[in-house]
């Protein structure tokens, strides 16, 4: 178990220390998302496929699969054993189907096939929760609706002491007070970075880590 800080930050403290977090991160990683997509159509799709997968993974099988879909009508009418074939390597890949299968169906229904642009529409369709959502909204639209929090953003921010939810929605809330509006997709993104090749679940880098002294557990792990 890693040694915990003692007692609870003070606000203001916390928020100094999250800004410095902040421009660390800014200087280590490029805001980039490592999914391949050219319209908002193909992030949707890359980002239901990415679930337990990993992006080098889902940019391999979305390479033939973005030229054969090419609308979400494709998908909508796509035969769902043929599918789930497709997208077989990905893993879980017959609830990937169905979800893929179920929000296209439901975006051409209630959306004329168009991926709309606003929180509430997206969360709206079968298989988009919010971290979708906001990766969607982030990366495709340049909409800073909110902080997508998937695995890595979750284990960086416990180990930052950012956040001690366990739950993404109270995590989000809690980053979201820490990190200026106009920084929040950009900050997921780098976390993310930091998470998958320094901040990793089973043996993290902190020696030499750039956030290793604004890090309460750093050498703890």
């Amino acid at each position: 178990m890693p040694a915990r800080s003692k007692g609870r930050e003070p606000a203001a403290a916390l928020k100094r220390r999250a800004g410095r977090i902040v421009e660390r991160l800014a200087e280590a990683y490029p805001a980039r998302i490592e999914l391949e997509f050219s319209n908002p159509l193909e992030l949707a799709i890359a980002t239901i496929l990415s679930a337990q997968c990993t992006d080098a993974r889902v940019n391999e099988v979305t390479k033939s699969l973005f030229e054969k879909y090419r609308t979400a009508e494709d998908y909508a009418d796509a035969d769902p054993e043929v599918l789930r074939d497709e997208i077989r390597s990905t893993g879980f890949f017959r609830n990937k189907t169905r979800s893929i299968v179920s929000f296209t169906r439901s975006l051409v229904e209630l959306h004329g096939g168009v991926v709309p642009g606003t929180m509430d529409e997206l969360v709206g369709l079968p298989g988009i929760g919010r971290k979708t959502a906001n990766v969607i909204l982030g990366s495709a639209f340049g909409v800073n609706e909110g902080i997508a929090v998937d695995t890595h953003v979750k284990r960086v921010a416990g180990r930052l002491e950012l956040s001690d939810e366990s739950d993404p929605d109270k995590i989000e809330r809690d980053l979201m007070k820490l990190v200026p509006r106009d920084g929040w997709t950009d900050f997921s993104l780098r976390m993310i970075q930091h998470g998958r090749y320094r901040c990793s679940a089973r043996s993290p880098q902190c020696d030499g880590c750039v956030l290793e002294e604004l890090c309460p557990t750093a050498g703890s792990w």
